[in-house]
């Protein structure tokens, strides 16, 4: 396992195993690695010959009074992390490096999609998170990217992002990593107190007993929806939104559902302080 922390680095390490042929694996992450991205790492492991995994706590996507400041850090526990798992570089950039210049004046954005449902309450997050995946496949030259489920909303703008500006690139998407309570694993989850975590659970719980209903025959919208808000709300957490979308172009749907409509609920609740998201497909 190396650590890298210069773009010329990175790519003059990895010129060398391009022109071998080696195919390259991209893992972006934020750090604080946990299962979840471990699963990440796993699958290009797996697929590639040579593993990357980006840390870089990247600011332009955080917008004011957001956690910043308090996200965690610890960049050699993640190194070898990632390492323990197979990957063989961990490139982790300054900001200084990745930005230079300071916030960049060019962005990359969907202006169509990056305004709804997390982009509602978190200004300019879309196009910080577009902007820095654009640039980390531009740095790598990376064959294929891996990116969890359980952000929904934010690898549907990426796999868009690829399509609409022809990256050379293929996105993987990997199912969502829960503990051994349900819980969806995230950075975040650090923050809960024992009470919130315990609580937190209803998110899970909720979206199970959606799809419950749903697969039971219950085809309303805002009778599925209120499932969801229901046992959020009765665990004393604060519904952010939950909303019941469609898969092929995260569109809400509305009224009566039918058979074929291709179905994601996605979720942003809090407990105590901390904002935690998560997702379930029905069909």
């Amino acid at each position: 396992m190396q650590i890298i922390k210069s773009i010329e680095s990175l790519r003059e390490t990895l010129k060398p195993l391009q022109r071998e042929g080696k195919t390259i694996g991209l893992v972006p992450t934020m750090g604080a690695l946990h299962d979840g991205h471990g699963a990440l790492i796993k699958e290009s492991v797996k697929d590639c010959d040579v593993t990357v995994v980006s840390v870089f706590l990247n600011p332009i996507q955080f917008g004011r009074n957001e956690d910043l400041d308090k996200y965690p850090k610890r960049l050699e526990a993640d190194a070898n992390f990632a390492g323990s798992l197979g990957a063989d570089y961990v490139f982790a950039p300054s900001v200084a490096e990745m930005y230079p210049d300071g916030d960049p004046l060019t962005m990359v954005r969907n202006e169509t999609l990056e305004c709804l449902y997390c982009g509602a309450y978190r200004s300019g997050h879309f196009r910080g998170v577009l902007t820095v995946v654009s640039k980390l496949f531009l740095i790598s030259k990376a064959d294929h990217a891996y990116f969890g489920e359980k952000d929904y909303q934010q690898v549907f703008l990426i796999e868009h992002m690829v399509k609409d500006l022809n990256f050379d690139i293929k996105i993987h998407r990997v199912p969502i990593v829960r503990d051994a309570t349900g819980l969806a694993l995230s950075s975040r989850n650090e923050y809960l107190t024992d009470d919130e975590r315990k609580r937190a659970l209803a998110i899970s719980a909720g979206l199970k007993e959606a799809k419950d209903a749903y697969l039971a025959g219950e085809k309303g919208v805002s009778k599925l929806r209120d499932i969801v808000v229901k046992s959020i709300v009765l665990n004393r957490g604060q519904v952010q939104f939950v909303e019941i979308v469609n898969q092929h172009n995260l569109q809400k749907f509305s009224g009566v559902l039918k058979p074929t409509d291709k179905i994601v609920v996605l979720v942003a609740a809090f407990f105590g302080k901390t904002r935690l998201i998560d997702n379930i497909e029905f069909n």
